[in-house]
């Protein structure tokens, strides 16, 4: 495979992984391939988004007005990345509303990352996860604009905006996008929540799902087996933000009456 070949196959690219293509074709001098790099910057077929991380660049094209997709970005910011939360319900054409913040899980902790207006924020896989060596669960890989993205499913996708509404864009924006969703595989849903082994994640899933029931079709036996994971103790659908709300005694949980009652709707 030439390099131009290799720029093509991968639109946004990490150091390492040039490196690597280029020890596949023999060639493993140090100098040899930073050249390569600095040559293809210079004449505008690369753009360099930031220290090991390059945008193939199309020809003719001024680099600093090339358009980079911004899930190829986020999925290429560290070697693990995966696109979560609000941004994979927009990878997944379910988003509500669009917004300029794009999360990633990893493992590592980074710093926040911002190009041409849009934020990139790294969140850490969860510790039960990782203590289970389980963060790969509910992640797929997919083909997207000439590269590929390694995205979590809607399944996950809806246990983690649940968990993390600020990373939801918010409980309307939360709402609003699941139930856009027609079909959930409530298996995966259900297995995943237990995997993160909170409670709180628990009562939250189960009163969302209890909730749509009819629009989901959800059967009484996903939540049975939900409610007897609720916390012991009553817990809120927002820890940071403990407004005044209904306890919901099937899930333990207090929910604020705008989300009870999807207030939003009423206002739009």
């Amino acid at each position: 495979m030439k390099v131009q070949e290799f720029f093509n196959e991968h639109p946004v690219f990490r150091h390492e992984d040039f490196v690597a293509f280029l020890e596949s074709t023999g060639s493993s001098r140090t100098k040899t391939r930073e050249a390569l790099l600095a040559y293809h910057v210079e004449v505008g077929h690369l753009l360099r988004l930031r220290r090991g991380l390059y945008a193939a660049v199309s020809r003719g094209i001024d680099p600093e007005v090339y358009p980079v997709d911004s899930y190829l970005l986020a999925g290429q910011l560290t070697a693990d990345a995966v696109v979560s939360h609000h941004s994979a319900l927009q990878f997944h054409g379910k988003a509500y509303a669009a917004l300029n913040r794009f999360t990633y899980l990893t493992r590592n902790t980074r710093r926040p990352f911002e190009f041409r207006g849009q934020e990139f924020v790294a969140v850490l896989f969860p510790k039960a996860l990782q203590a289970q060596q389980a963060e790969l669960f509910g992640i797929v890989t997919a083909r997207h604009a000439g590269g590929k993205v390694r995205v979590t499913t809607l399944e996950r996708t809806l246990v983690d905006v649940l968990v993390r509404s600020d990373l939801g864009g918010g409980w309307e924006e939360v709402w609003r996008s699941l139930e856009s969703v027609e079909y959930f595989d409530l298996d995966q849903v259900t297995y995943y929540t237990l995997k993160l082994r909170s409670a709180t994640a628990v009562a939250k899933v189960g009163f969302f799902l209890e909730q749509h029931r009819d629009a989901l079709m959800v059967d009484e036996s996903f939540l049975t087996l939900l409610r007897k994971h609720v916390p012991k103790q009553p817990c809120y659908l927002e820890r940071s933000r403990r407004t005044a709300g209904r306890l919901v005694p099937n899930w333990n949980i207090v929910v604020p009456p705008a989300v009870l009652e999807s207030a939003w709707e009423e206002a739009g």
